[in-house]
């Protein structure tokens, strides 16, 4: 048995394929398909390492019942969400829309005209619980397509006329959101576990970023500390993986004990930039060791031979949320041994009752912490884990998240100075402009070394932010050209003449409406991202272009910021950028003399310029290498050696 997604490369759409359920992908056929027949369309988004989305697969995709329900009364649509981050933009909001809330998998039913009318996520096979079953729900959205349709579509109809509405008026940002936004955090603040807010809670590391980068700038204890705190609680929770590495999704509780298990890429390289950033403003080593184990954990389980990394690894193992990640004492003590494996369980909270369906998590919640006591225990371990049981991973590589975890490494490598780090940086870039570029575009997939699919506002945004970083960690021009570059292309094809940057480009298939988004999530929004890079190209270059486009993109985001400004975390680093300008860094060198050593000496956010010749406005003095400095508004007197 098979239906119409055998040929594709998606791995989330090809889990689906021998479904009794007759799916389409999101294309011209089904759409067409759905108004020659007069259908309801029904839209499953997911992607491949989702528990939940696992759970209504075998439940109900795989039920005969469903199946056929589904292929008399509708046309099935299967979306891999992070292949198509528009659709999934456009409709997760009318699930947020019609039902206060959202989440993958993500049910919908649209018209043939693509109006979603009803949403959801994960429905049951028949009702339980308090939960509508997907049986009934799919009778009765059939039954009351035929005799009201007019009545079953108004919630569509209002749901466009929310989409429709005019944005606010732009006004320049002003300083205070800094100090609103940082207040904003101090108020759900967790001071017991660290986070944010209730569980479930989520790492965001671009939350955490913008908190280190304010207390560092404006001298801010307070700041620190709550970023501080949830670094350390969520590398002594289990959301961290102690024995493979890396970060899981989010966790399910207030602690960060027990995670949702799934590990995303983009999670794992927006924490190291926290990891990363953390280190730099307090020396603390255990930061970089944590994003030092999380690149580990990265080249060992999301690599690939070509330089680029997969997308995801998933939550289950052998049909199973989390038992890949789960033990027992017995068999830690069957690995390392009676001295060492009681010693580790007292540790790592491992014991008989468990904190897990019987079993346990390791975690260092009520342990301090053991630095290098275990490392030898380790990889025995991990061997051992890896032999029990394995993960599927999605194996498509994204441009976007590649383009965050080149900025990460960039920053690994200047914070630890291993050249590891930015090799590899350079490596992914090395892919993405073999494979996803052309001409100056991107594709936003591959999956086997072939690209496919255009280029959304994320994926340049991030590749350039990663090419930014890039270029910050080597001086290379190349990187900074290429950076530029990118960027001419999002304001040649992505602006909106309203303000802002539409999620797609100029040539991408028409949906509902153009998506747009703004605010930041689980992920940095594309235009929070492409104000960032738009105010660090102002800083780095000193062209009208950057300047004049960095202003009308604060200038668009600011009123949306104001009303939830913890929403902006992005956003808020480029107005802080533009706030407290980075340290300028001048470096003369003497005649023969290479560059300073790399990784530079300097702060992340630098902006350095090296001259190989003097000129009126630099000379040397004492016809050796000089440095200036310019911080704090003043400049110092020149010098020979950096003034760290």
């Amino acid at each position: 048995m098979s239906n119409h997604l055998r040929g594709q490369t998606s791995p989330y759409l090809l889990q689906h394929a021998d479904n009794p359920v007759d799916w389409y992908p999101w294309g011209r056929e089904a759409l067409q398909k759905a108004k020659i027949e007069d259908k309801p369309i029904f839209l499953s988004i997911g992607y491949s390492t989702c528990h939940w989305c696992h759970v209504m697969a075998r439940e109900s995709f795989e039920d005969l019942e469903i199946a056929r329900l589904l292929n008399e009364s509708f046309v099935s649509i299967k979306v891999d969400r992070e292949e198509r981050p528009d659709i999934d933009s456009l409709y997760m909001a009318a699930c947020q829309a019609f039902t206060g809330s959202g989440g993958w998998p993500t049910t919908l039913f649209l018209t043939p005209e693509q109006l979603p009318f009803f949403a959801g996520t994960y429905f049951p096979p028949t009702s339980r619980g308090g939960l509508t079953g997907l049986r009934q729900l799919l009778s009765a959205i059939r039954d009351a397509w035929a005799q009201d349709r007019e009545a079953l579509t108004a919630p569509g109809r209002q749901f466009l006329q929310l989409l429709t509405q005019r944005p606010p008026e732009q006004s320049s940002p002003t300083r205070s959101l800094l100090e609103e936004g940082v207040a904003q955090w101090k108020r759900t603040y967790d001071e017991t576990y660290g986070g944010f807010g209730a569980a479930p809670k989520f790492p965001m590391g671009h939350s955490l970023l913008f908190l280190l980068t304010y207390g560092e700038k404006k001298a801010d204890p307070a700041a620190l500390a709550m970023a501080e705190k949830t670094l350390e609680q969520l590398y002594r929770g289990g959301i961290y993986d102690h024995i493979g590495g890396g970060f899981c999704r989010y966790s399910t509780d207030r602690a960060f004990r027990i995670p949702h298990f799934e590990k995303m890429l983009y999670d794992n390289a927006l924490l190291m930039l926290a990891y990363c950033k953390a280190y730099a403003v307090t020396g603390r080593t255990l930061y970089r060791q944590v994003a030092t184990e999380t690149a580990g954990y990265l080249f060992k389980e999301m690599s690939l031979a070509s330089g680029a990394f997969v997308s995801a690894q998933d939550a289950d193992s052998d049909g199973s949320e989390g038992a890949y990640y789960a033990l027992r004492p017995e068999e830690v003590l069957a690995v390392l041994g009676e001295d060492q494996g009681t010693a580790f369980n007292a540790c790592y909270d491992i014991t008989e009752e468990g904190n897990f369906h019987g079993f346990s998590i390791p975690n260092l919640l009520h342990s301090p912490l053991p630095g290098d006591r275990f490392a030898a225990c380790i990889p025995a371990l991990y061997a051992y884990r890896l032999a029990r049981a394995s993960l599927h991973r999605d194996d498509k590589v994204l441009a976007g998240w590649n383009g965050l975890l080149m900025g990460a490494l960039s920053w690994l490598y200047r914070v630890s100075g291993q050249t590891i780090y930015r090799d590899a940086a350079r490596g992914i870039w090395t892919y993405l402009s073999r494979v996803h570029g052309s001409q100056g575009t991107l594709s936003a997939t591959s999956r086997d070394g072939l690209a496919r699919g255009i280029g959304f506002l994320e994926d340049y945004a991030f590749c350039a932010f990663g090419l930014l970083s890039l270029y910050e960690a080597t001086l290379e021009p190349s990187y900074l050209s290429q950076a530029q570059t990118l960027c001419r292309q999002v304001l040649t094809d992505f602006t909106d003449p309203s303000g802002g940057f539409f999620l797609t480009p100029q040539n991408a298939d028409p949906l509902l409406i153009r998506p747009k988004d703004t605010a930041d999530g689980a992920l940095p929004s594309g235009n929070t991202m492409m104000a960032w890079n738009l105010v660090r190209l102002s800083h780095l270059t000193r062209e009208d272009t950057w300047q004049r486009a960095s202003e009308a993109q604060m200038a668009f985001l600011s009123p949306l910021a104001a009303s939830y400004p913890t929403a902006y975390p992005v956003f808020l680093l480029a107005l802080l950028a533009q706030a407290v300008p980075a340290e300028e860094i001048t470096v003369v060198l003497a005649p023969g003399e290479a560059p300073p050593r790399q990784p530079w000496p300097f702060p992340l956010d630098a902006v350095v310029t090296i001259l190989e010749q003097p000129t009126d406005a630099y000379p040397l003095l004492g016809e050796q290498t000089t440095y200036y400095v310019c911080k704090n508004h003043s400049c110092l007197p020149p010098c020979h050696q950096y003034p760290s």
